[in-house]
C-alpha cells in the first residue's frame, strides 16, 4: 500500500468529538489507490456504535474549518462517519452518519451543520474502504462492516451521475475523473484510482474528446495548471455518461 499520509490529528479529533463510541477509522481512496496526487483529499472513513448528537456533529465540523487544507503538510479532508447499525446488516441505501468535505465548506461557514441520512454515495466508500483495508485506529474494517453487493455499488454510482453533471462547470476536474472511474468500475468490477480510470476511459473514448480527459488526469497529477476554455468539456461529459448508462443497462 502506497505510504499513508500524516492522520493523527485527525484520529485525535474523532476520538475527542466521539469517545467511547468510536468503534474504528480508517483510509480509503487516493492515498490507498496508487497514492496521493497534488489534489487528493484524505478519505477517512469513522465507524461509531451510537448515533452522534447535533453539537458533535458541528464541533467535527468546526475544528475541520480550521485544519482541512490549512496549514502546512495538512490536506483537504473528507470525513465520513456511519452508526454500524446502519450499514451492519447491509441494506440499501445506507444512511450517513456525517460527511464532511471541502465542496461543503461555504455551507458550513454559514453554520450549516450535517444531519445524518440516507447516501448512496456510502456504497463505494465502504467498499474502497474494505479493499483498502488501511485501519488507523481500531480492527480491520472487515471486523466492522459487511461487503457492499456488487448490484447495490453499481447502482449507488449510477445515481450520482445527474448531480455529477450539475457541478461539470464549477467541478470540472473531478467531475470528469469521476465520471470515468464510474464507467470502469461499472465495466470491470474493480475501483481504479482516478487517474488510472481516466486512462482507462480515454483509450475507449472518440480520439476527438480524449485532450479533455487527458487535460483532467494532467491536471490531476499536478503535470498542467486547471483551464478547459479551449476544449469541449460537455460533449466530452456526455459521451462519459452515454458510456455509463449503456454499461450499466447491458
Amino acid at each position: 500500500m502506497p505510504q499513508q499520509p500524516d492522520t493523527g490529528h485527525l484520529v485525535r479529533l474523532l476520538r475527542t468529538a466521539l469517545g467511547d463510541s468510536l468503534l474504528g477509522v480508517c483510509l480509503h481512496g487516493s492515498a490507498t489507490l496508487g497514492g496521493l496526487r497534488p489534489h487528493s483529499d484524505v478519505d477517512v472513513l469513522a465507524v461509531v456504535r451510537e448515533p452522534t448528537r447535533q453539537e458533535q456533529r458541528r464541533f467535527l465540523v468546526d475544528e475541520l474549518l480550521k485544519t482541512s487544507g490549512a496549514g502546512e503538510g495538512l490536506r483537504p479532508v473528507e470525513l465520513t462517519v456511519v452508526v454500524q447499525g446502519d450499514v451492519r446488516p447491509w441494506r440499501y441505501p445506507p444512511a450517513c452518519e456525517f460527511l464532511y468535505g471541502e465542496w461543503l465548506r461555504e455551507d458550513f461557514e454559514r453554520g450549516a451543520t450535517p444531519a445524518p441520512g440516507p447516501n448512496p454515495d456510502l456504497a463505494p466508500v465502504l467498499t474502497m474502504a474494505l479493499l483498502a483495508d488501511a485501519p488507523l485506529l481500531g480492527p480491520r474494517p472487515a471486523e466492522l462492516l459487511d461487503p457492499v453487493p456488487a448490484a447495490d455499488l453499481r447502482r449507488a454510482i449510477v445515481a450520482g451521475v445527474p448531480e455529477l453533471m450539475g457541478e461539470l462547470a464549477t467541478d470540472t476536474r473531478n467531475v470528469l475523473l469521476t465520471l470515468a472511474r464510474v464507467w470502469s468500475t461499472l465495466v470491470t468490477g474493480g475501483i481504479r484510482s482516478k487517474d488510472a480510470a481516466a486512462e482507462w476511459a480515454a483509450d475507449r473514448l472518440p480520439a476527438a474528446h480524449r485532450p479533455v480527459l487527458a487535460r483532467a488526469r494532467a491536471v490531476y497529477l499536478g503535470d498542467e495548471d486547471e483551464r478547459w476554455d479551449d476544449l469541449d468539456v460537455r460533449r466530452c461529459a456526455e459521451h462519459l455518461v452515454r458510456g455509463i448508462e449503456e454499461s450499466y443497462s447491458a
